[in-house]
């Protein structure tokens, strides 16, 4: 990151909510157990998912990798009374983290984990969703999109994350699994007339995906 983008991150993190102190301590403690801190949602993108939950007024969300459950926290903030974040994480280890976290947090009644792969766990959960974010395996987003679409409302919102990979959508010729999932979902979500789409240039890249039929 060049400095001009540095101290504009800092000017909007100074003039956006303030990161709640749950999720402060998160961060803290994703930097300090986990090998790949960097897929932690942070502050803005933090703020943003609960500003977009907020305006579809969920009462269930999905999740597609929780990692260490900073973005769950951050939907659940939006949850009316009596709804539900179902969040799945394929990484088992992760799973005792995850219980003390969601357990600490102030929203253990409205969260329910599921360990294991989200594909075959997805069809199986009696809740068709409101809102629902996609940030799993790069390689799978397709399949995820294929299975998330029957359980959204109509007017509900898909958000998915990491969706300009580090300007690698750009390389014609690569040969990275990851790259290519996210291309061809890309390019799939961009043809497909059953959605409104856009992408939001933050971060890596977020695609707000609205079923319209």
């Amino acid at each position: 990151m060049d400095t001009t983008s540095k101290l504009l991150e800092e000017y909007i993190l100074r003039h956006i909510d303030e990161e709640p102190a749950i999720l402060k301590q998160l961060t803290r403690d994703t930097n300090l157990y986990t090998l790949k801190p960097r897929m932690l949602s942070g502050h803005l993108q933090g703020r943003m998912l609960k500003m977009f939950c907020n305006m579809v007024s969920p009462t269930n969300i999905l999740e597609i990798g929780t990692f260490t459950g900073y973005s769950a926290l951050c939907m659940a903030e939006s949850l009316k009374e009596g709804g539900m974040l179902h969040t799945i994480e394929v990484n088992d280890e992760m799973e005792e983290f995850l219980a003390r976290v969601f357990s600490e947090s102030g929203y253990a009644d409205r969260i329910q984990l599921h360990i294991g792969d989200a594909i075959k766990i997805i069809p199986e959960i009696d809740a068709f969703f409101d809102v629902a974010f996609i940030d799993g395996n790069k390689r799978h987003y397709v399949e995820y999109f294929d299975v998330v679409y029957p359980k959204m409302k109509v007017g509900g919102v898909m958000i998915a994350d990491n969706t300009l990979w580090d300007a690698h959508v750009l390389e014609e010729d690569s040969k990275d699994a990851q790259t290519l999932g996210i291309k061809r979902f890309n390019d799939m979500v961009a043809t497909d007339e059953r959605v409104e789409k856009v992408i939001v240039p933050v971060r890596d890249g977020m695609t707000l995906i609205r079923k319209i039929r």
